[in-house]
């Protein structure tokens, strides 16, 4: 699929979400227990991404090379949804609401390690 025509209302990019060997997908795991309104929230800003991209700030920030991270304000703060871009596609690697000022290390580690088994593959 090449990048979509933005006159065409078709998305530039798919959304996946990552999988595990064993089949489970922590963010979609991760989503199902947030409230509604807060998932419909996240769902909405991974929707302007999924069909806006690029995006820049407030809503994607870059961490590093091939991962980002989507900001939402929700119910309980701010959420973030960290993610890479694999050719036409929007992988959702890892998920969380941020407590503190900064993401914590733990949160970063994880996307990263996520992202190192999906290019492994």
């Amino acid at each position: 699929m090449v990048a979509a025509d933005k006159n065409n209302n078709e998305p530039v990019l798919l959304v996946a979400f990552y999988r595990t060997d064993s089949g489970n997908e922590p963010v979609r795991e991760w989503l199902k227990n947030l409230n509604r309104d807060d998932r419909k929230c996240i769902g909405e800003d991974i929707k302007t991404a999924q069909f806006g991209w690029p995006v820049g700030m407030p809503l994607i920030r870059k961490l590093e090379p091939g991962l980002w991270e989507v900001r939402s304000r929700i119910r309980l703060g701010i959420a973030r949804v960290m993610f890479t871009v694999e050719g036409p596609t929007m992988i959702l690697l890892h998920g969380f609401v941020k407590k503190a000022r900064k993401s914590p290390l733990k949160e970063l580690s994880t996307a990263r390690k996520r992202l190192a088994e999906l290019r492994q593959e």
